[in-house]
């Protein structure tokens, strides 16, 4: 493992409440912000622009095939769309498929969107249940792509049309095929990060997990990096599960995301804890970045 703890993150921007799901799109990095409930976009000289404000919490971000956004909205379990005008529209209701609160999304090249949820009332306390991934086509229509995950998290499509689902309590990254009508089969381990938690107590499971993997992103050499939620570094992972490199960040890293000019820079979503009693009443989040050698592949 070629551990890089010399590379130092540098500060983009700060002053937010808790950052996740970058995406890199049109020369910015666009991001949500959940707890001021905004979608932020900034530019490579650390200029913001809000882009969107999401009442509901925004999570998930990712563009249709004709550049409009999609944001999650997470506590009213609804996908909107931004148009050219600005304004935010329903796209799809999860309500009747999920109870959970909603999570990321990763878009591919046709509109689909697949979207995880908590499957649990993680912030209040509740015992860690197993729960199920979301497809929401471009018509807006919504089915069940796959069900007994531990915590869908962040996802990326891979060249060749591979879904691989972060699964944060769980420790390891899934990776299914899609099909032409968008069903998913062929599930697999894509990389087992350190044994599953067999418990329903979070904190237990949050003790005993060697790798949380929350936002990841993936590069040209196959290679998916994961934001590791519980153990303030991102790691570079292969197929198979061997870690390629690791970087130790110093705080609490919950999202990542390879933009930038040539695709080298890597975005990191910072915060102290992701608890959102903790992060709610304070403005502690960071945007970081840091200079990898392979650049960014797959969606988003």
């Amino acid at each position: 493992m070629g551990k890089t703890a010399s590379r130092q993150p540098t500060v983009v921007l700060d002053g937010f409440s808790y950052l996740e799901c970058p995406r890199w799109h049109d020369g910015r990095l666009w991001v949500s912000d959940f707890y001021t409930e905004k979608v932020v976009a900034i530019d490579g000289r650390g200029h913001a622009e809000v882009i969107a404000e999401v009442p509901g919490q925004p999570s998930g971000l990712g563009f249709l095939p004709d550049g409009r956004l999609l944001v999650v909205s997470m506590r009213d379990h609804r996908v909107l769309v931004r148009d050219a005008s600005g304004s935010l529209a329903e796209h799809a209701d999860l309500s009747g498929v999920v109870s959970g609160v909603l999570n990321d999304m990763v878009v591919d090249d046709r509109g689909r969107a697949w979207v995880g949820n908590f499957g649990f009332d993680l912030m209040g306390g509740a015992p860690l249940r197993y729960t199920t991934l979301t497809r929401v086509d471009p018509d807006g229509s919504v089915a069940v792509a796959a069900e007994d995950l531990g915590f869908p998290n962040g996802m990326v499509i891979l060249p060749g049309g591979v879904l691989v689902v972060a699964e944060t309590f769980a420790g390891r990254l899934t990776a299914f095929d899609i099909g032409e009508d968008g069903e998913l089969s062929g599930r697999r381990v894509w990389a087992q990060l350190g044994p599953t938690p067999r418990t329903e107590d979070v904190g237990e499971a949050v003790e005993r997990l060697e790798v949380a993997p929350d936002g990841i992103c993936a590069d040209a050499e196959g290679a998916i990096w994961v934001a590791d939620a519980v153990h303030n570094r991102v790691l570079r992972v292969a197929e198979g599960g061997r870690i390629l490199d690791e970087i130790d960040v110093g705080t609490g890293v919950f999202a990542c995301m390879l933009g930038g000019d040539d695709g080298r820079t890597l975005y990191l979503c910072a915060a102290p804890s992701f608890a959102e009693h903790e992060r709610r009443p304070v403005r502690e989040a960071q945007l970081l970045a840091v200079d990898v050698e392979v650049p960014h592949a797959g969606l988003p």
